[in-house]
C-alpha cells in the first residue's frame, strides 16, 4: 500500500506529513452546518500554526497536524467550499478524533511486545470515506441506533517489524438538541482480518468479552470512543 500524504504539499520535509488521508475532507466539513463566510484570500485570519501529534513515525519524529490554512486551502483545491470561521472548529476536532484513534490502537496493541522496539508506529494511511466495512455495513442491516459510519480509515501500524493493518470507522452521536452545536463521535477501531495475527487479536477480544482475560498477553477491552 502506498503512503497518502495529507494534500498540502510537503516534498521537502516528511515531518510536515498528517497522520491521516484526507481524500474527502468535505466529509470532516459536512460535519457543520453551512455557514457562509468570508474567503481565504479576503480575510486572513486563519493560524498558520501546526500541532504535533502523540502519533510515532516510522523514521523518527511523530506526525503533524496540519495548520487551519493548510486545512482550507486543502479543501479550497479540492473544490469543497470550505468556510473560513469552520476551520476553528473542523481542526481540532480532527486533531482530537485522530488522538482518540491512535489511543483505541495502543489499547489493542497492549502487552503484544511493542515496547520491546521503542514503542508502535504508524507506517501509512488510506482513507475511504466511501467503502464501508463489512463490520459497518452488517451493522447497517441491524438496524442499529446510529446511522452508518460517516468516515472510514485503514492505518498501518508497524510493531517490531510486523505490519498490522486496523479499520476505523467514524460515527457521528446524537447531539443534546435541535439548537445544540455540540458533537459527538464515536470510533470502532479493530485490527483487520487480513493475517493470523489479526484474526488472533479478534478472537481473544472476544473470548475476553464473554469469559474474562486470557493468561497470556491481551489488550483491554473494546470501547466506542467519544470524540469532542
Amino acid at each position: 500500500m502506498s503512503e497518502r500524504k495529507c494534500p498540502v504539499d510537503h516534498k521537502s520535509n516528511r515531518t510536515d506529513e498528517c497522520p491521516v488521508d484526507h481524500t474527502a475532507r468535505s466529509t470532516w466539513s459536512g460535519l457543520l452546518n453551512p455557514n457562509p463566510s468570508w474567503s481565504y484570500g479576503s480575510n486572513r485570519t486563519l493560524s498558520t500554526d501546526r500541532e504535533t501529534s502523540s502519533i510515532p513515525k516510522i523514521d523518527e519524529g511523530n506526525w503533524v497536524y496540519p495548520s487551519e490554512a493548510q486545512f482550507f486551502m486543502a479543501m479550497e483545491r479540492k473544490n469543497h467550499n470550505p468556510q473560513t470561521s469552520d476551520m476553528k472548529t473542523i481542526v481540532p476536532i480532527h486533531n482530537a478524533v485522530n488522538e482518540r484513534a491512535w489511543g483505541e490502537i495502543i489499547k489493542w496493541e497492549a502487552r503484544r511486545g511493542g515496547e520491546g522496539c521503542g514503542g508502535i508506529k504508524l507506517v501509512n494511511f488510506k482513507g475511504k470515506p466511501g467503502q464501508m466495512s463489512p463490520k459497518a455495513r452488517w451493522k447497517s442491516l441491524l438496524g442499529r441506533s446510529y446511522a452508518p459510519p460517516f468516515d472510514r480509515h485503514d492505518w498501518i501500524v508497524d510493531r517490531c517489524g510486523m505490519k498490522i493493518r486496523y479499520v476505523i470507522d467514524f460515527y457521528t452521536g446524537k447531539s443534546d438538541g435541535p439548537s445544540s452545536n455540540n458533537l459527538s463521535f464515536f470510533l470502532d477501531v479493530r485490527p483487520a482480518l487480513d493475517n493470523w495475527e489479526g484474526v488472533k487479536m479478534r478472537a481473544e477480544r472476544l473470548w475476553e468479552r464473554w469469559f474474562g482475560k486470557l493468561s497470556g498477553p491481551s489488550s483491554s477491552s473494546t470501547s466506542k470512543t467519544a470524540g469532542p
